[in-house]
């Protein structure tokens, strides 16, 4: 039987690059995201490229009224799941929200607690077979916060947390617990960002992620793997000094 993969947030371009190195392998693959059009097209082009089966499920990921619900979709569709990949956020209007508490809680909805509530319903699964991979794509934005999108890095930061406990939980179960923490990646997310020299391809990132997955160790991963060093140095910046910072 080949092993399965679950992705949240499967119609990001980094979950739909990750499954498509799945697919090549002949992994079977369940996938949730909430545009039903682009889930099929992706479920489509993974068959395509070699999956062993394609699992589909429409649904909003942020609605964590419907979590219990949806998890239970997935047991029941893959009950001999090997690996879950949490791949979803969203990298709102730091402007926006902190005019609005509405749209303030809304991103940390969407980047944070939803994401925990998903993670606990895999942790759980992944600990009764007491086995598998949880990774969890937060972002270098939650190593500090900044002037610039606190918001947004705050939902990280707490995810990344929310990773390192599920880690030290899930040890004694044989479960790995990764926290990917990627830098600017030229996807949909940052299209309306100017494009630096340190934005990184899908492709590369989603690369690195897979292998790390399969074969690797790690329990934190920067990607790509400089972030880690250039993170090091901003955290080291004193709050006195970094307040005053436009970045």
């Amino acid at each position: 039987m080949s092993q399965g993969l679950v992705i949240l947030g499967a119609t990001s371009k980094i979950a739909q690059e990750v499954g498509r190195l799945a697919a090549r392998e002949n992994r079977e693959l369940l996938l949730v995201a909430r545009n039903e059009d682009r889930l099929e097209a992706v479920a489509g082009d993974l068959l395509a490229r070699g999956a062993a089966r394609v699992v589909a499920i429409a649904a909003d990921l942020g609605d964590t009224s419907r979590h219990a619900e949806l998890w239970a979709q997935v047991e029941a569709a893959m009950p001999e799941l090997e690996s879950v990949l949490l791949a979803y956020g969203s990298l709102g209007d730091q402007a926006a929200a902190e005019q609005s508490v509405d749209v303030a809680l809304s991103e940390l909805n969407t980047n944070f607690t939803s994401a925990a509530s998903l993670l606990s319903y895999a942790a759980a699964s992944l600990e009764r077979q007491r086995r598998g991979v949880l990774a969890v794509i937060t972002s270098v934005a939650g190593d500090r916060a900044r002037r610039s999108n606190y918001v947004y890095g705050t939902a990280k930061g707490a995810l990344s947390l929310y990773a390192q406990g599920l880690r030290a939980r899930l040890f004694a179960a044989g479960v790995r617990v990764l926290t990917i923490k990627p830098g600017p990646v030229d996807t949909p997310m940052i299209a309306h960002m100017k494009k630096g020299a340190l934005t990184a391809s899908p492709q590369n990132v989603a690369g690195a992620i897979y292998r790390e997955m399969e074969s690797g160790k790690a329990e934190v991963m920067y990607v790509p793997f400089f972030w880690r060093y250039i993170m090091a140095l901003i955290r080291a910046i004193p709050e006195s000094v970094g307040k005053k910072l436009k970045f």
